[in-house]
């Protein structure tokens, strides 16, 4: 294989010492970051762990990389492959895996990832005061369902049942944008539903339910989501006027993620699934405290819901995601279509959401890990057994190891 078939990755994240470390190279990363969108001005560099003497753009604010030099390759030959199973192999990827983790310990559990999420919500409104996309509400028979844009690429949801006038909130991270939201529906908030523990999902919590006596917070006790009020095991239902939702476990990103589904049922409309970090649109979260098949089996749980569910995911990452998703599958004609209408939604800064279900099945590749077509474009993959073929799981871990790399969200 000749250098040129070999496509690098993270070129324009890694800037040198002479140039400024607010500097953006590359594509915007607000709104997925590709062709088509607009060049507002992206989020500061940060110092690279592996290489003091470079800055890495983060995809996403107070989100840190390691800086690898050389760049590893999308595509790696065969031998390369073979490499990453060798000894010396795991033990740096284990050296990789471990450095990251510290990293990630101090955003998710500490006082300190706590002032950093304080930090960002006062970029985020200051870069997005009007929120960083444009929504359109869905309303079902007397159920709306109202994504609110906060901070840098997050989603929040409130979900209203219009003839008692009470609501409940999903992820709320910004608590003033989501109180705004209230206020202005004219609504109760009897219920918080947090998927898990992160501050980008949960840091709203404590202000929300001063402001709204009486309000519960529902999620997994296993997660450590802060202010949780009301723990919940995997199926239990939570009911709020004609809204019931299904909490269902699905780890992986983290040990306690949960999402929730809205029973279409009692209002005579479409089901509604509200992923957090599990499923994006063509996407899927980073396996922060699981491995590739726990993963897999949350994925799994998802397929088996119906085609018709609407899917609210916790990010706008579609035209990213989309952008991916082409690499690995270039001839996916659906994948293809999907992208065209993404790219034109975010000209004009207008959110993806929702997708269903039955869509993500025809582009998502990480919901296509049993199709023949995605095995063969990612080519051989063996794993530590040999040459036996790859199981859906190392199928799941090659995949989310090019997403790391082909950006990191």
């Amino acid at each position: 294989m000749t250098s040129a078939a070999l496509k690098p990755v993270g070129a324009g994240l890694r800037v040198g010492k002479g140039q400024q470390a607010g500097e953006v190279l590359g594509p915007n990363v607000n709104g997925g970051g590709g062709a088509g969108t607009s060049s507002r001005a992206g989020p500061p560099a940060w110092p690279c762990w592996g290489c003091p003497g470079h800055v890495v753009v983060p995809a996403r604010l107070l989100r840190a990389r390691l800086c690898r030099s050389p760049p590893a390759l999308v595509n790696p030959d065969p031998a390369a492959a073979r490499a990453r199973w060798s000894i010396p192999g795991l033990i740096m990827a284990r050296s990789e895996r471990l450095l990251f983790r510290i990293g990630y310990n101090l955003y998710a559990r500490t006082w300190l990832g706590y002032l950093l999420y304080r930090k960002q919500l006062q970029r985020a409104r200051h870069r997005f005061p009007d929120g960083h996309s444009t929504v359109q509400p869905r309303v079902f028979n007397g159920v709306k369902v109202l994504p609110i844009p906060v901070l840098l690429d997050n989603y929040s949801y409130l979900i209203i049942d219009t003839q008692s006038k009470l609501a409940v909130a999903v992820d709320p991270s910004d608590p003033r944008a989501v109180q705004a939201c209230i206020e202005k529906e004219g609504v109760s908030l009897v219920a918080i539903l947090c998927t898990h523990k992160h501050w980008d999902h949960s840091g709203g919590n404590r202000e929300l339910r001063r402001q709204n006596r009486g309000c519960r917070v529902y999620g997994n006790p296993q997660d450590g989501i802060a202010h949780l009020t009301h723990p919940l095991c995997h199926r239990d239902m939570v009911s709020v006027g004609r809204l019931q939702f299904q909490a269902l476990a699905t780890p992986g990103h983290t040990r306690g993620h949960m999402i929730y589904v809205l029973d279409g049922e009692p209002y005579k409309g479409p089901s509604c699934l509200f992923s957090g970090d599990v499923l994006f649109l063509s996407g899927c979260g980073r396996i922060f405290e699981g491995t590739p098949a726990t993963m897999l089996n949350s994925l799994d749980l998802i397929m088996g819901l119906g085609d018709d569910t609407l899917l609210w995911p916790g990010h706008e990452y579609a035209e990213e995601n989309l952008s991916f998703a082409g690499l690995v599958e270039p001839e996916n004609l659906a994948r293809e279509k999907k992208m065209q209408w993404v790219q034109q939604q975010r000209l004009e800064y207008r959110s993806t959401c929702p997708s269903t279900i039955g869509e993500e099945k025809t582009y998502n590749p990480f919901l296509r890990t049993h199709c023949l077509a995605l095995q063969e474009a990612l080519g051989p993959l063996p794993g530590p057994g040999g040459d036996a073929g790859p199981s859906r799981a190392r199928l799941l871990e090659e995949l989310r190891r090019r997403k790391d790399q082909h950006k990191g969200k």
